[in-house]
């Protein structure tokens, strides 16, 4: 509701303008003199400030420039019993909405409020469209120079405003995370929270629960009532990662609350409305998913109003650089000392490698890089292989292969360059998920935390790449079933 600060030693016109400005839907505050209604500002800033000229303690003027230097956007409307025109001059020249004299001609005093309330409401949609697309200019910095990232970001540009549903999809790594905030800071809704949840972590028997929430007594255990993420999330933005973890259970609920838009909390007698946008995202193909019945396909459609797909690190080269000199930077920023220069060997050494954990993992590999150079970061600085493998693999051209190996170049047989690419990506995914396992003694928790993946995504990487689950040994051609 529209706020009103009238600031007036007359004790009527307070009474009078106050009850016209209620009797027209506004909200009312008011104050005896200059003094007053700064402090009343500083505590809660209105649309408009009705304020009068001749005032005791501080006069119109004076209160009007403090206001000013305050609140440079706040619309005043100056109030006078005399018809001084010089008064009227340096109140518009510091910046006054409007002059008006006494006596008050009520019905068109309260039109001059409503076109102040209207400026004020337009400044305010102006300046939102200006940090939502200072945002978006930013994230499109974020994303690199290559054409496939110039793309993501125009999508980003044009989908975050909108109150689209949007999947986020792509390899672990390739920054689906970063396109969600980019989307809510982007939206109508950036003022509101952006909760994040990882599906791949919640246990299964909290899962309703922890999305839903629930009431006293629900459960053994329940002995409060608790918001879920739906809940939390209300008036702005649920990022729901890794989607594709979801139990069937959990996905039919879920599909519920966005058709209805409210949640049935555990134990609740009353469903409970939610406003919320949701984004989801998945590492895993989500049409494929369908196909295998682990993925509900109305909840698919109903979440895939907007796909974006994220290509891996390996298929825009062109990013590698700028990202690279950016994560040094940044480190030398956290280090609190100048970064080394990235030398053109090892330059050339991450563009060609394949980057089976995408833009993570190269952040990941020139941060320890950066520990460890002098003036020029090296090939010798660069570790590739996967985190805390063996030395004998963690060379600059050892460990996971890269698709200029000779494994990689054999003829193609037919096959098209996506086949071959997606060949590629697994083989080297396969090594690296083999590579960790081994350096972790087969711990999976561990090589799922070094691996910056959820448990539940490794054991099923595990199973599709036809990995055993106990990985102990050397790393041999046995560790590496085809």
């Amino acid at each position: 509701m529209p706020k009103v600060l009238i600031v007036d030693d007359d004790d009527g016109v307070r009474t009078l303008a106050a009850d016209m400005f209620i009797a027209h839907g506004m909200t009312v505050a008011t104050a005896r003199d200059g003094l007053e209604g700064i402090e009343r500002v500083a505590a809660d800033v209105p649309d408009v400030v009705v304020l009068d000229v001749d005032m005791p303690r501080l006069d119109g003027l004076a209160t009007l420039r403090r206001l000013r230097a305050t609140h440079p956007d706040l619309a005043v409307i100056m109030v006078t019993a005399f018809a001084d025109v010089a008064t009227a001059v340096s109140a518009m020249q510091l910046g006054a909405y409007d002059f008006v004299i006494k006596p008050l001609m009520m019905e068109d005093f309260v039109a001059t409020v409503g076109r102040a309330m209207e400026r004020t409401v337009l400044r305010g949609q102006v300046e939102d469209l200006r940090r939502h697309v200072s945002t978006l200019e930013s994230f499109g910095d974020l994303m690199g120079a290559s054409e496939a990232s110039r793309g993501i970001a125009d999508q980003v540009r044009r989908i975050a405003p909108t109150p689209l549903t949007v999947v986020v999809s792509g390899e672990t790594g390739t920054g689906k995370e970063v396109v969600a905030r980019a989307l809510h800071r982007g939206s109508l809704r950036a003022d509101g929270p952006l909760v994040a949840v990882d599906c791949g972590a919640m246990p299964d028997t909290l899962m309703e629960s922890a999305l839903f929430g629930h009431e006293r007594g629900a459960f053994t255990g329940a002995d409060r009532r608790k918001d879920g993420y739906f809940q939390l999330a209300r008036g702005g933005t649920l990022f729901l990662d890794e989607i594709g973890n979801l139990p069937l259970g959990p996905q039919a609920k879920l599909l519920r609350a966005l058709q209805e838009r409210c949640v049935l909390p555990l134990g609740a007698a009353r469903p409970v409305d939610v406003d919320v946008r949701v984004i989801a995202a998945s590492n895993a193909n989500l049409r494929e998913e369908v196909r295998a019945g682990r993925f509900r396909e109305d909840l698919y459609y109903r979440l895939a109003e907007y796909v974006i797909a994220l290509p891996p690190l390996r298929e825009r080269r062109d990013d590698i650089p700028p990202l690279a000199r950016r994560f040094l930077a940044d480190m030398a920023l956290e280090l609190g000392r100048p970064g080394p220069e990235i030398g053109d060997e090892a330059m050339a050494v991450l563009v060609d490698y394949a980057w089976p954990g995408n833009i993570r993992e190269l952040r990941n590999v020139v941060r320890r890089a950066a520990l460890v150079a002098t003036d020029v970061l090296r090939p010798g600085d660069l570790r590739l292989a996967a985190p805390d493998a063996p030395a004998s693999t963690t060379t600059a051209h050892a460990g996971v292969s890269s698709p200029s190996s000779s494994s990689s170049m054999a003829p193609a047989g037919g096959r098209s360059l996506r086949a071959i690419a997606t060949a590629a990506a697994e083989a080297a995914e396969r090594q690296a998920i083999v590579a960790t396992l081994h350096a972790t003694g087969g711990n999976k928790s561990e090589a799922a935390r070094l691996l910056h993946v959820d448990f539940k995504t490794l054991h099923l990487k595990m199973r599709r790449l036809r990995i055993p689950g106990r990985v102990l040994g050397p790393l041999t051609a046995a560790a590496h079933p085809e």
